[in-house]
């Protein structure tokens, strides 16, 4: 069985996370977390992609649910939320009320307007969360690949949230690509087309004093985005003294990281016990 997971992770590493139906062959074959309850096409906006699903535990809490968004990878030219149900149930299960919205790719859009929907879907569910059985007013964010530079932006960078920056208490990004310009990669240079100043496009430049805590975390064999961003971007944080974890896990890769969620891949790396223990030390009351 852990060697027909193994063989699971390695095609999506082929495919580097990029293709829809791997990802769900992968979501369809793993066990569900028990007692989450799914609420699916929840509009966020008015477009095709301006949708979430959401995930909580089934049976309702005296408390009002932390909440968390997902934003997951794909370059950032592809992903669905349906492909990443095991995330969203994997964090309900541990008592988060869980936003996993779609949002515009490339080729239709191009850089901005991804980061435009992230920003539009934290403003909603920050807004409706009390709706869900969640505490409004507030969202830790958590990304994957292109899905952690998406919510490394709209958690820095506050041309996209602007006051509202004030509702992402935390920022968990796993495998994230947050300095790499100049652009040589062509898909890259496809998302940022038309961009005159690449240093702009940069989560790094953002990395300010009012910048929320952020857990970063890769794996020591991500050859897909290097874990040099991470570090480079730890740096910047903690020298304008923003607290920042960092981790590392040995023997995982760029697909390893998110695939971790999964139940029969959790020992893997414990990354999903350290999600939910640093967002819920950012969502305290």
């Amino acid at each position: 069985m852990k060697q027909m997971w193994r063989a699971l992770v390695q095609m999506l590493v082929v495919v580097g996370l990029c293709a829809c139906s791997p990802l769900h062959t992968f979501n369809a074959l793993m066990p569900k977390d028990p007692g989450v309850q799914r609420i699916a096409n929840v509009a966020y906006g008015t477009g095709p992609r301006q949708t979430m699903d959401l995930y909580r535990p089934a049976q309702r809490s005296a408390t009002s649910l932390p909440v968390i968004v997902f934003l997951y990878g794909g370059s950032w030219n592809s992903g669905d939320r349906q492909g990443y149900e095991f995330v969203g149930r994997a964090l309900a299960a541990k008592g988060f009320l869980v936003a996993i919205p779609d949002y515009r790719l490339v080729p239709q859009v191009h850089y901005p307007a991804f980061l435009q929907d992230n920003a539009a879907a934290v403003r909603w569910i920050a807004q409706h969360a009390g709706d869900y059985g969640g505490q409004p007013g507030r969202v830790v964010l958590v990304g994957h690949s292109a899905g952690a530079y998406n919510a490394a932006m709209v958690a820095m960078d506050p041309r996209w949230l602007g006051a509202d920056r004030a509702l992402v208490r935390g920022f968990v990004g796993l495998a994230g690509p947050y300095d790499f310009a100049p652009f040589v990669d062509k898909t890259v240079e496809e998302t940022f087309a038309g961009v005159a100043d690449q240093a702009s496009t940069q989560p790094i430049a953002y990395a300010g004093a009012g910048s929320p805590p952020a857990l970063l975390a890769t794996g020591d064999r991500d050859t897909v985005v290097r874990p040099r961003n991470s570090d480079a971007l730890a740096r910047a944080l903690r020298a304008n003294g923003v607290r920042v974890e960092r981790l590392t896990y040995p023997r995982v890769g760029h697909a390893g990281l998110i695939t971790a969620f999964a139940a029969p891949l959790r020992s893997h790396a414990e990354i999903l016990d350290a999600t939910a223990a640093f967002a819920r030390t950012c969502l305290a009351p």
